[in-house]
């Protein structure tokens, strides 16, 4: 799976904050629909799920109640161009911008396994429910890094439509597999047939707060 530039749950979730976090899971959701202020759009989506480490502000271990990690994840367009989201992400991840020939195909599977200090916010979303967001990623401090990271819990795992694993798709979440299902990517590997596409009244553009890609952390499995 290559980004390039072409031009809620019942759980127990991450506390807002700034927390060390391992990169574990990258997940293709294929083609999906987006409205935004009225806009639609069809764009080709991903999700990076993390592992999170550390205590909250209380001191207290941030696990979930049977002692493994909690882990929280944020939705992404896949695409590097210059405003997307993605894109913002990983520089202030890596820590410095991307090279030309960076733009023309970066494999995610580089981040696989990488820490990150992600920042944590609640935020409201439009249906009135509360949502636990990763609004930033960025690079983990030397002083953390010479002090030993821990070590990791979860298996690495990249899934693409392009080969699937069924059987590892069987463990995602019903939320997860209904938009893989969803996707054009998915009902043309299983021959499912397809509508044809709607047509929309064009839209003028807007500004985007910054909250397009984000949803609850839903859990994987």
């Amino acid at each position: 799976m290559i980004a390039t530039d072409s031009g809620g749950g019942d759980f127990k979730p991450v506390p807002a904050g700034m927390h060390l976090a391992r990169c574990y899971r990258i997940i293709d959701l294929g083609t999906q629909k987006t409205e935004f202020q009225g806009q639609v759009k069809m764009q080709r989506k991903i999700i990076m799920q993390f592992e999170v480490h550390g205590e909250d502000d209380s001191g207290q271990p941030i696990r979930m109640d049977d002692g493994k990690p909690m882990s929280i994840s944020k939705n992404y367009t896949l695409s590097l161009a210059e405003k997307a989201t993605l894109r913002a992400d990983l520089q202030s991840w890596r820590g410095r911008d991307f090279r030309p020939d960076e733009l023309r195909g970066f494999e995610l599977k580089n981040v696989l396994g990488a820490w990150a200090m992600i920042s944590v916010v609640q935020a409201m979303g439009n249906n009135g429910k509360e949502y636990t967001n990763i609004v930033n990623v960025n690079s983990v401090p030397s002083i953390i890094k010479s002090a030993g990271l821990p070590k990791g819990h979860n298996d690495l795992l990249l899934w693409s439509l392009e080969d699937p694993n069924m059987q590892v798709f069987e463990t995602f979440s019903n939320n997860i597999k209904t938009k893989i299902q969803a996707s054009p990517e998915y009902k043309a590997r299983m021959q499912i047939p397809q509508s044809p596409p709607q047509r929309t009244a064009p839209q003028a553009p807007h500004q985007g707060s910054g909250f397009e890609d984000m949803e609850d952390d839903i859990p994987f499995n």
